[in-house]
C-alpha cells in the first residue's frame, strides 16, 4: 500500500510546488528589472549558500550546528525520499543513506523544537512555531517507511493501519516541506532564499567581497521613477530578497531605532514589503510591532503607495543608516537599500522630509553646507596653521579632506589636532580650502539624490585639477562616499581614514609618542568606517601604540551600537522613548572607562550631547597630538602587530 501511496503523494506535492514557483517569480516579476547574471547567479549559489552565507549564520553556534543538520538533512533526505519512494529505486545502500539523512534531519528538528518551546523575543511566532513539528513528522515517517528498503523491517510490516498513518504523516511533512515551499509559509525562505543568494542585487558580498555604497539613481532614464513610490517599484531581485526572510528578528535585536522605541522595526518592515509585493494587510504578522503602532492597520498591494498605506513615514525617517539590521541577517538582505530607495520618493517627488530636512537640503543647493554658513568661512578654523592649499601646490602625496567639521567648533579641535599629526610626521598635504564642498552624504541619506550628484560632480571636477596619492579625512562618512560612492560618477580615489593613516605613519616611525598617562580608555566604533568598510583594527593600533590597552565594550567592532547621528537621524529627529545616544553612553559606563576614543565628527556630537556625568570624548587625533614629542630625534620604526581586533 505505502508503494502506492507514497509515489503519488511525493509526485502531487512536487507538482504543486512547481505550480507554486511559477506564481510566485510570476510575483516577483512584478518589480522593475535588474541586470544580473542568471546562469552564473545559479551556479554559484551553492557555494554562497553553504560559505557565504554560512559565515554569517555560524556567529551562533546553536543555530549553525542545528541549521547544518536540519538543512543538510532535509535537502538530502528530500533527494532520495523521491528517489527510493518516488521513482521505486529500492537499493539497500540508498535506503540506508535516507535512513541517515532522516536521523540527521530528526537530530536537527529536536534542537529547533527545543529553541521553539520559549523563543526569544525577536522569534516570530505563528506559523514558525509548527515547523519543528512539521520536520520532525517528515524526518520521522520516511525514517520508519525506509525501514523495509535497507532490510530491517519486512515489506509489509503493521499492514494497512501502519501505511495509513506513515501516509498521513508523509502528507504533513511533504506539505510544508514541498508545498509550502512556494505558496507561502516557514519554509517559503528556502525556495526564495536560494534564489536570492543567486541572483542577489550586491553580487560582490560574496567570495570576501564587500558592498556598501548606494545605486544611483540614473536621472538619464526619463522612464524611471525617482526612487520607490509602490511595491512595484523595486527591481524584482529586491522583492526577491524580501520574500527570503525568515523572520529570525536579529536585525531586530541590533536596529537602535527599535531599541530607542522609534517607529521602525526592520524585520517588519521587510515583512510588510511581503505584504506589498502578494497584497493584503499586516494582520497575521507575528512579530514585534512598531514601537507605538499597533499590528493590523497597514494594507497594501503592489499597484498602491507604500507610505500611508503598508507603512508609516517616520518609520523610514527613523532609520540611522548604520547597517546593524544588514550586517545580522543571515539571508544578506539588503534593509538601507530599500529604505533609502522610499526616502528618495517622498524627498524628490513629494518634498516631504521632515523636521528640519528640507532646511538642510535648501542648505546644501544655497551655501554647499549643511549649516547654511557662509561658505567663505570654511578655512577660517585654519587661519594661524598656513596650511598649503591644492591650487597653489597642485602635485602633493595626500590631500587632507576636511569636511564639514570646519563649521563646528568642536570638530576644528580634531582638525587642528590632525594638522598637527601631519606635520610632525612631515607629509607633504594640502586642501582645497574654499574649493571644498559637502561631500553629499547627508543629501544622499535624506533622499535627495539629486543634490548628491549635484555636489560630487561638483567635488569631482575640481579633485580631477590637481595630482595627489591619497585622499585622508577624519570623517567616516567622507570617507565612505568619496570611497565607494563617487566611483558610479567618475570619481575614482584611493580614501584614508585618518586612524589607518596614523596607524601607517606609527609603523613607519614617522612620529615620536610618549605613553598615554591618563585613566582607562574603551572606543566606540563609527558604522561608517567599521560595518561599511571594515576598518576595526588600525584604530586599535593606534591606541596600543599609545600604550591603551581597549577596554571593549559588550557591543563592539561589526557589532557596534550605533551612536544615533547617521543617515540624518538628527536632522529628521523621529522621538521615541529614549535616545540612541544615550543608550550607548550606557554601554560606554559598563567599561567603567574614563575616556572613549572616537574617530567621526557624528559619534563626538552625539555622545557629548549625553548629559554628564559621562566620560570624556577625544578623537583619536587628539589623542595622537597629546602624545607627540616636540622635535624629537629621528623615530625609529615601530613594529605594531596586526591582529585582528577583538570585537563581538
Amino acid at each position: 500500500m505505502l508503494n502506492t501511496l507514497l509515489p503519488i503523494l511525493l509526485f502531487a506535492a512536487l507538482g504543486l510546488a512547481a505550480l507554486g514557483a511559477v506564481r510566485r517569480v510570476r510575483m516577483w516579476r512584478r518589480g522593475r528589472a535588474a541586470q544580473v547574471d542568471l546562469l552564473g547567479g545559479l551556479l554559484a549559489m551553492p557555494k554562497r549558500y553553504m560559505v557565504d552565507l554560512h559565515h554569517v549564520v555560524a556567529r551562533d553556534k546553536y543555530i549553525a550546528n542545528t541549521h547544518v543538520a536540519t538543512a543538510g538533512g532535509a535537502v538530502l533526505a528530500a533527494v532520495l525520499a523521491i528517489l527510493v519512494h518516488g521513482f521505486g529505486l529500492h537499493n539497500r545502500f540508498l535506503g540506508y543513506a535516507l535512513l541517515l539523512a532522516t536521523a540527521l534531519m530528526f537530530v536537527g528538528a529536536c534542537f529547533v523544537y527545543a529553541r521553539r518551546r520559549h523563543p526569544p523575543a525577536r522569534l516570530s511566532k505563528g506559523p514558525w512555531m509548527r515547523l519543528p513539528k512539521s520536520l520532525l513528522m517528515f524526518s520521522a515517517s520516511f525514517f520508519i517507511a525506509t525501514l523495509p528498503v535497507a532490510g530491517i523491517l519486512p515489506a509489509d510490516f503493521g499492514g494497512w493501519v501502519v501505511a495509513v498513518i506513515l501516509g498521513i504523516g508523509v502528507f504533513w511533512g511533504v506539505s510544508e516541506l514541498f508545498f509550502g515551499m512556494t505558496w507561502g509559509g516557514p519554509m517559503k525562505h528556502a525556495f526564495a532564499g536560494a534564489l536570492h543568494l543567486a541572483w542577489h542585487r550586491r553580487a560582490e558580498r560574496f567570495n570576501g567581497g564587500r558592498s556598501t555604497g548606494l545605486k544611483p539613481l540614473d536621472f538619464a532614464d526619463k522612464g524611471a521613477p525617482l526612487g520607490v513610490e509602490k511595491p512595484k517599484d523595486f527591481t524584482w531581485n529586491q522583492l526577491l530578497g524580501f520574500d527570503a526572510c525568515v523572520q529570525c528578528g536579529k536585525c531586530e535585536a541590533a536596529c537602535p531605532a527599535f531599541a530607542a522605541g522609534q517607529p521602525l522595526n526592520p524585520k517588519k518592515l521587510i515583512q510588510d514589503m511581503v505584504v506589498g509585493l502578494a497584497g493584503g494587510t499586516d494582520a497575521k504578522f507575528a512579530g514585534s510591532p512598531y514601537p507605538g503602532k499597533p499590528v493590523g492597520e497597514h494594507s497594501g498591494n503592489p499597484h498602491q503607495p507604500i507610505v500611508n498605506g503598508l507603512v508609516d513615514a517616520d518609520t523610514l525617517w527613523s532609520c540611522t543608516t548604520c547597517r546593524a539590521c544588514v550586517e545580522e541577517c543571515p539571508m544578506m538582505i539588503e534593509h538601507v537599500d530599500a529604505i533609502v530607495d522610499m526616502r528618495r520618493h517622498l524627498t524628490l517627488e513629494k518634498g516631504a522630509t521632515p523636521n528640519k530636512g528640507a532646511e538642510v537640503l535648501d542648505n546644501l543647493i544655497a551655501t554647499d553646507n549643511p549649516g547654511g554658513f557662509n561658505p567663505g568661512g570654511r578655512m577660517n578654523w585654519a587661519a594661524d596653521l598656513n596650511l598649503s592649499l591644492m591650487a597653489d601646490k597642485p602635485d602633493a602625496q595626500v590631500l587632507f579632506w576636511v569636511g564639514d567639521g570646519a563649521f563646528d567648533m568642536r570638530n576644528q579641535r580634531t582638525l587642528r589636532a590632525f594638522v598637527k599629526v601631519l606635520k610632525a610626521a612631515k607629509v607633504d598635504f594640502a586642501v582645497l580650502g574654499l574649493e571644498e564642498r559637502d561631500s553629499g552624504d547627508v543629501a544622499r541619506r535624506l533622499g535627495d539624490e539629486a543634490t548628491f550628484q549635484l555636489l560630487a560632480k561638483r567635488n569631482i571636477k575640481t579633485l580631477d585639477q590637481y595630482r595627489f596619492k591619497r585622499i585622508v579625512t577624519c570623517d567616516p562618512h567622507s570617507f565612505h562616499v568619496l570611497k565607494n560612492e563617487y566611483g558610479a560618477l567618475g570619481g575614482h580615489y584611493e580614501v584614508l581614514h585618518h586612524s589607518t593613516f596614523m596607524a601607517e605613519l606609527v609603523t613607519a616611525g614617522q612620529l615620536s609618542l610618549v605613553q598615554h598617562k591618563g585613566g582607562s580608555v574603551t572606543y566606540h566604533d563609527p558604522c561608517y568606517l567599521g560595518r561599511y568598510n571594515g576598518e576595526y583594527q588600525a584604530p586599535r593600533d593606534v591606541l596600543k601604540a599609545l600604550g591603551i590597552e581597549v577596554k571593549e565594550m559588550q557591543r563592539s567592532g561589526f557589532r557596534s551600537r550605533c551612536c544615533g547621528g547617521g543617515g540624518g537621524a538628527p536632522i529628521t529627529d523621529i522621538p521615541g522613548k529614549q535616545r540612541i545616544p544615550d543608550m550607548r553612553m550606557d554601554d560606554i559606563r559598563e567599561t567603567q572607562a574614563e575616556l572613549v576614543a572616537v574617530g567621526c565628527p557624528q559619534c563626538t556630537a552625539m555622545l557629548e550631547g549625553v548629559v554628564e556625568p559621562r566620560p570624556l570624548i577625544k578623537d583619536i587625533a587628539e589623542l595622537v597630538a597629546d602624545a607627540l614629542i616636540e622635535e624629537a630625534a629621528a623615530a625609529k620604526p615601530v613594529v605594531v602587530k596586526r591582529e585582528p581586533a577583538e570585537v563581538n
